[in-house]
């Protein structure tokens, strides 16, 4: 089956849920024996795994400022030219990591609904280039905040479309409320341009049914990791917590932190460290250095890494006893678990969210999400052999179970051929018809 997915680039600079997501989805459709055709938006794709194959669409630069100041009339090409380079776009994937969108409602707005000048510009290349190559048999879209694409892709080219479904919430809510209300309605409006919705857990399958209630479907898909990567066998001598998650006030770092702190004061664990890493963006630095001077009578126990690559994930689980990233938000599935679990290492997470779901019983689950709450918890697993060593071991079951990359790709295969079949029955996409 061939496949093309469009998903928009980070940059890289730092772990994305959403972007790291995508290459699982795509690296376990390729380890199945399927083609598929990788198209990023605004940012490159860096990242040799991703298997970036088409033109960047929708540039971050000339996107933005054609969408605020060229609503009437196209840029001139000299200014696009100069927007669209190497530098430019490195510049705004430094920018990339920022979870707040004060000034970016009209770009939002434009992508959900699938209007405005610079759209059309762009996504007229998006689906000439789509058609002027061998037509997929599958579209799959990382995010609803994206749609605005299917409705365009609908017009032209009939093909079925899958929309994963994460965290949009989370975009949406910053901004202004007059405008998250548009936006939650410009996605219910375009949802009949999508064949099948997909979540990555049922707790996020019960916030978008919650979010927008014409949804009707949506199908679950954990994440899938290629097992034979993370598998090691090998604990480190002392206990050492990691968090790897993009290093940000979200994302609990300095909740981790100070519980840090009180287990060293305590002294309940010999040698206890600390090994943090995930990568972080510019606007995260401010947080940054409260979060070391926290750490700085200990830091000499602390194992922090300023650089982040893809590379990096394997060998940060193999080199870690539990993890821990206490989020302050929900979140629809946290892919670092998933990680984790294939390198037999629990976690320790606050009972909110999907982590109940997610975690189950390969780790410990605690309220309220505080420092001392977080402590009692890590101090609980790390000190008691047997739970840590039955919790390794859920943990193992879990990765072999349900987040396993054969599973995933033979759920969205199922999927994806599922759609094809609908299409057909209303007599279109007959290429496909099987």
């Amino acid at each position: 089956m061939k496949i093309l997915f469009i998903v928009p680039g980070s940059g890289d600079p730092f772990y994305c849920g959403n972007c790291f997501r995508d290459n699982l989805h795509a690296n376990a459709l390729w380890k199945a024996g399927h083609e598929v055709i990788v198209m990023p938006l605004y940012l490159p794709l860096k990242h040799e795994s991703f298997k970036g194959n088409t033109p960047l669409f929708f540039p971050a630069v000339s996107f933005y400022i054609a969408q605020k100041f060229f609503t009437r009339k196209s840029m001139p090409k000299w200014m696009e030219n100069i927007l669209n380079t190497r530098t430019a776009l490195n510049i705004a994937a430094s920018f990339s990591g920022s979870t707040s969108a004060e000034g970016m409602e009209g770009l939002t707005l434009s992508m959900i609904h699938g209007e405005g000048q610079a759209f059309n510009e762009q996504v007229k290349l998006l689906v000439n280039w789509i058609e002027k190559q061998e037509k997929p048999d599958i579209i799959h879209l990382s995010s609803s905040l994206v749609i605005g694409i299917a409705k365009a892709i609908k017009q032209k080219i009939d093909i079925p479309i899958i929309c994963s479904l994460q965290d949009e919430e989370v975009w949406v809510d910053h901004l202004k409320e007059e405008y998250a209300t548009i936006a939650w309605k410009g996605i219910s409006d375009n949802l009949k341009y999508i064949d099948q919705f997909v979540a990555s857990s049922e707790f996020y399958k019960g916030i978008a049914l919650r979010r927008i209630p014409e949804i009707q479907n949506i199908e679950v898909v954990y994440p899938g990791i290629n097992r034979e990567k993370y598998a090691s066998a090998d604990y480190p001598e002392n206990q050492i917590i990691g968090f790897f998650y993009r290093m940000n006030r979200e994302n609990g770092l300095h909740i981790l932190a100070e519980a840090f702190v009180k287990l060293k004061e305590k002294e309940s664990i010999p040698n206890l460290k600390l090994k943090i890493g995930g990568g972080y963006t510019s606007v995260d630095k401010k947080f940054l250095k409260q979060v070391k001077k926290t750490l700085e009578p200990f830091m000499n126990d602390v194992i922090w890494s300023d650089s982040y690559s893809l590379d990096d994930h394997q060998q940060f689980y193999k080199g870690i006893t539990a993890l821990s990233v206490p989020l302050t938000f929900d979140e629809g599935v946290g892919l670092y678990l998933c990680e984790a679990f294939a390198a037999g290492r629990p976690a320790v997470e606050p009972a909110t969210g999907s982590f109940p779901e997610i975690v189950g019983n390969a780790g410990v689950l605690y309220e309220p999400n505080d420092s001392q709450s977080l402590a009692d918890a890590l101090e609980k697993l790390l000190i008691n052999e047997t739970l840590l060593s039955q919790s390794k071991e859920n943990a193992l079951h879990l990765s072999a179970t349900r987040y396993n990359d054969k599973i995933s790709a033979e759920k969205l295969i199922e999927i994806y051929k599922n759609s094809s079949k609908i299409c057909c029955i209303f007599g279109r996409n007959t290429k496909n018809c099987k």
